[in-house]
């Protein structure tokens, strides 16, 4: 899932042209995230983060990216919705509803009710399917 891509734990390799469109994607990720940790060990000045997030993995920054996805898991899950249009669903009951008739996420991937706009946590463990 998205999460797993952006800590780098991702375990999916697929066929060889996705390969090597995620090897494309993880090296970005790895200058992304070399530059969020040069951003903020030189403008804050702080010592701290500059230990905390050393990186010892060849340019993986892997602790700094669990924490950039902690702290931002629910902005990216509101800037991707499954799709733009309205009525579309996610591809099996997720809202309310008992376990006999639980209805569809019909908008944007969204439930209806108060919690509408809480990250639908059991997305993250959706399985990859081979194609």
């Amino acid at each position: 899932d998205i999460g797993d891509i952006i800590r780098g734990k991702d375990l999916y390799r697929g066929n060889k042209k996705e390969k090597k469109q995620r090897d494309d994607l993880e090296k970005n990720l790895k200058e992304i995230f070399k530059n969020i940790y040069n951003e903020l060990t030189s403008t804050n000045g702080k010592k701290g983060a500059e230990e905390y997030y050393q990186d010892e993995n060849g340019g993986n920054y892997y602790k700094l990216r669990e924490d950039w996805w902690t702290a931002n898991r629910e902005t990216v899950w509101k800037a991707i919705p499954c799709g733009t249009h309205d009525g579309d669903t996610y591809c099996r009951p997720t809202c309310g509803g008992d376990s006999e008739s639980p209805s569809q996420a019909h908008d944007k991937c969204r439930c209806d009710g108060s919690n509408a706009d809480q990250v639908p946590t059991y997305i993250d463990y959706v399985p990859q399917y081979l194609a």
